[in-house]
């Protein structure tokens, strides 16, 4: 991926001006920096659910803009929400969510449920789930897509410490098998320094 001369406002604050990148397969960008300074919308523009005012944002080469759908089936995207039903199974949301994007069958499902801790809790309906629970989830929705670009905004969140060590634990694994993984978050990655690349935002102004 590449991120070229980047501005984004909103209202009359500029969140970011002026800001590029480049991300090579096997590499984790860990975007930091303090609450308002527009980590968030920045991952928005990446994954193409917000536009620039200026700059461009492109996938192997091409900009997003003009070829949506194969950026689309590269990457996978964990924001704030989760999207689950309320009243389906942990289970039943993970077949419903991955079959979206590939077929998996029942062992598959399981294994990645285990994975992440979830083989108790996988036939309870996702409203009674914890928070933590819930991350968990979305975590194996991730792990199952087969995508080669992950963006994932404070996927630390509402997780214990086995939970933030699973996730430091994914990133290199995945970073290991070739992808790549674009992730805000205010704590360290965890992530093996031959894979790991720094992007520092400022406050808005």
């Amino acid at each position: 991926m590449q991120a070229e001369g980047l501005e984004l406002w909103r209202g009359d604050r500029c969140l970011f001006r002026d800001l590029s990148f480049e991300l090579p397969e096997e590499k984790a960008l860990h975007v930091s920096g303090p609450n308002g300074c527009g980590k968030t919308s920045l991952l928005r523009v990446l994954c193409g659910l917000s536009e620039p005012e200026e700059g461009a944002v492109r996938w192997r080469g091409k900009s997003i803009r003009r070829d949506r759908e194969d950026y689309h089936q590269a990457f996978a995207w964990l924001g704030h929400l989760n999207g689950f039903k309320a009243e389906l199974s942990a289970r039943e949301n993970l077949a419903f969510s991955v079959s979206l994007r590939r077929k998996t069958d029942d062992e598959v499902r399981n294994n990645t449920l285990d994975q992440v801790g979830l083989t108790a809790a996988a036939d309870l309906p996702c409203r009674v789930l914890s928070a933590g629970q819930k991350r968990r989830l979305s975590l194996a929705t991730i792990m199952l897509s087969a995508a080669r670009l992950w963006i994932l905004d404070e996927p630390f969140t509402n997780l214990d410490s086995k939970g933030r060590e699973m996730i430091s634990e994914l990133l290199n694994s995945h970073c290991a098998s070739g992808g790549a993984a674009i992730v805000a978050a205010h704590q360290e990655l965890g992530v093996e320094q031959p894979y790991l690349q720094h992007l520092k935002m400022e406050d808005a102004v």
